[in-house]
C-alpha cells in the first residue's frame, strides 16, 4: 500500500477507506438479479424429535449482480409449509474467525432446524472471509479483504427486499443470527443498517438499490469491537498474569500498557448504567460487570445448579434472606443491604429460603483466576484483523455507527456471552449492549452461567423470545 493510500485513510476515515477498497478490488463480471418461485425443491428435516418438517428449498441464489467469488456470493433460502408474506424470516450466517462461509442447509440440532419448525423462513447466506481466494489470470486473488464479508450479507438482505413480493417471508422481518465472528457480523448487520459508508461498496457488487437494515440481531459471542478487544481483554485478565495466566515479561508489559488505555476508551463512550441512570465509567465498569455474573450465577442457583463458593462467591448466612443481588448500585450499599436483611424477618411477600441460597458477593479476581483454569488464555496481543497495513476498518466495528443517525439500528436485541467464554473479555458484549440499550433499543442480555464460546443455544429461550417479536 502506498503512503499517500495510508494519508488518505487517515484524513478521511471510513471515506477514504471505501474509495481505496473500491480501487483495489472491483468485481469483474455482471449478471442479473433473479429469484423463481416455481423453482424450489420439496424436502424434509427430521427433528431431534423424530418430528419431520416439510419445506421448500431455493440454492444458489446469487445476491450480487457482479459476483467475484462463486463459491461463496450466495444464499440459500427455505420456506416451512404454511408460511406467508407475514412469516418472520431467520437469517443465520455461519462466519467463523471472520473466514470465508459457504451458504448451508437447516441443521436440526440449531436455530435453523427449530426456525423452521416454528414456522420461520431460513435464509443462510454464504459470505466471502479473510481465507476466501480465487484464480484469476494464473494468479491467485484474494476475494474477502474486509469488509466483503459484511458486504456480502449486507446484499443478501437486499436480495431478500428486491424480491420481497415474489418470496414467501416478510424482508421487513429479518432477524439475524451469528455466533462468534458470525455474532459480530449480526451486530453489524443489526446497527449499520443502510448507512451511507457502504453504499459504493455495495453497488459496485452489483448489490440490489434497496434498503439493508434487519429488524432484529441474535449475537451469541459477538468477537466485535477489534479495535478495543486487545485493551479490554488485558484490562479484564490482567489480574491473572503469572498466576494462572503464564506470561513472558515482554508480555507482562503490553498487558499492563493495553490495560491501562481501555479505561480511556470507556470514558469517551459517555455510557449510562441501564437500572438507575448513572455514569457507566471505567471505574464502575468492573461492578457492573461483576454483578452480571452473580446475575448469572443466581439464575443458574435458582435453577438447581450447584454453584461453588471456591470460584470466588459469597452466600448468604442463616436465617438471611437476600433478594438476588442485580446489575447496579455499590458494594458498600449492596452489603448494607445484606446485613440489614440478616438481622430482621423476612418481607411477607419474599419466600422463605435455605441457608446460603442467595449470593452477596464475588470476589472478581479469584472468579477470572478459575476462568483461566478450564481454557488458557490468549497472549498478549490476542486479537488481530483483516486490515490495511495495520490500520484496522472502521465499517468492521457496530460501536461506530450505534448512535449514528445516518444508520438505522435495530430494535430488538438478543445478546449471550458466556460467564466463563474468553474468547474475548467480558466486558465487548456488556458494553454493546449497554450502549444499545442507552440508545434506546430492546435488547435481551446475559452472561449464562458455565457457558464457553459457543451459539445457538437454549433455544426454547431464544425462540421464546423471537415468538414476542411477531
Amino acid at each position: 500500500m502506498k503512503q499517500t493510500d495510508l494519508k488518505n485513510i487517515a484524513r478521511h476515515g471510513a471515506r477514504g477507506l471505501t474509495a481505496l477498497l473500491l480501487a483495489i478490488s472491483l468485481p469483474t463480471q455482471g449478471q442479473e438479479l433473479t429469484f423463481d418461485p416455481g423453482r424450489g425443491e420439496q424436502r424434509t428435516l427430521i427433528m431431534p424429535d423424530g418430528e419431520a418438517v416439510s419445506y421448500t428449498a431455493y440454492e444458489r441464489l446469487y445476491y450480487v449482480a457482479n459476483v467475484e467469488d462463486s463459491a461463496y456470493q450466495f444464499m440459500n433460502v427455505y420456506v416451512p409449509q404454511g408460511a406467508t408474506q407475514q412469516t418472520p424470516i431467520l437469517m443465520r450466517n455461519y462466519v467463523g474467525g471472520y473466514m470465508a462461509a459457504a451458504a448451508g442447509e437447516p441443521q436440526p440440532s440449531d436455530a435453523t432446524g427449530r426456525a423452521l419448525k416454528e414456522g420461520y423462513v431460513v435464509a443462510i447466506p454464504g459470505a466471502r472471509g479473510r481465507n476466501s481466494t480465487v484464480e484469476r489470470q494464473g494468479q491467485t486473488v484474494q476475494t474477502g479483504r474486509a469488509p466483503a464479508g459484511l458486504l456480502d450479507l449486507k446484499a443478501a438482505v437486499r436480495y431478500l427486499r428486491l424480491f420481497d413480493r415474489k418470496m414467501a417471508g416478510s424482508a421487513d422481518r429479518i432477524i439475524s443470527d451469528g455466533t462468534s465472528a458470525g455474532g459480530a457480523m449480526s451486530a453489524l448487520l443489526g446497527a449499520t443498517g443502510n448507512h451511507p459508508d457502504y453504499e459504493p461498496l455495495l453497488k459496485a457488487m452489483g448489490a440490489a438499490d434497496e434498503r439493508d437494515d434487519v429488524f432484529a440481531s441474535v449475537c451469541f459471542c459477538p468477537i466485535t469491537d477489534l479495535d478495543h478487544a486487545d485493551m479490554a481483554y488485558e484490562w479484564l485478565y490482567n489480574c491473572t498474569n503469572n498466576r494462572t495466566r503464564p506470561v513472558t515479561e515482554e508480555q507482562a508489559l503490553q498487558s499492563n500498557t493495553l490495560a491501562a488505555q481501555y479505561p480511556a476508551y470507556i470514558n469517551s463512550l459517555n455510557l449510562k448504567n441501564p437500572d438507575d441512570g448513572t455514569p457507566l465509567t471505567a471505574d464502575k465498569l468492573r461492578s457492573y460487570l461483576k454483578r452480571l455474573v452473580m446475575k448469572s450465577a443466581q439464575r443458574a442457583k435458582n435453577a438447581g445448579a450447584d454453584i461453588p463458593d471456591s470460584v470466588g462467591f459469597t452466600f448468604s448466612e442463616p436465617a438471611s434472606f437476600m433478594p438476588p443481588p442485580v446489575n447496579g448500585g455499590d458494594d458498600d450499599r449492596l452489603q448494607a443491604v445484606a446485613r440489614r436483611l440478616s438481622r430482621n424477618r423476612p418481607p411477607a411477600h419474599m419466600p422463605k429460603r435455605e441457608q446460603g441460597e442467595y449470593i452477596v458477593n464475588l470476589d472478581m479476581e479469584t472468579y477470572l483466576n478459575y476462568v483461566v483454569t478450564t481454557q488458557p488464555l490468549k497472549t498478549p496481543p490476542a486479537f488481530s484483523m483483516e486490515s490495511e497495513a495495520g490500520i484496522i476498518i472502521p465499517l468492521m466495528n457496530p460501536m461506530n455507527y450505534i448512535g449514528d443517525e445516518r444508520a438505522t439500528v435495530a430494535n430488538h436485541w438478543y445478546i449471550r456471552h458466556g460467564a466463563r467464554d474468553r474468547d474475548t473479555s467480558l466486558a465487548v458484549p456488556t458494553v454493546l449492549a449497554v450502549k444499545l440499550q442507552n440508545a434506546g433499543k430492546e435488547v435481551d442480555f446475559l452472561l449464562p452461567w458455565n457457558r464457553g464460546h459457543s451459539g445457538d443455544y437454549a433455544l426454547d429461550e431464544l425462540f421464546d423470545w423471537m415468538n414476542t417479536l411477531r
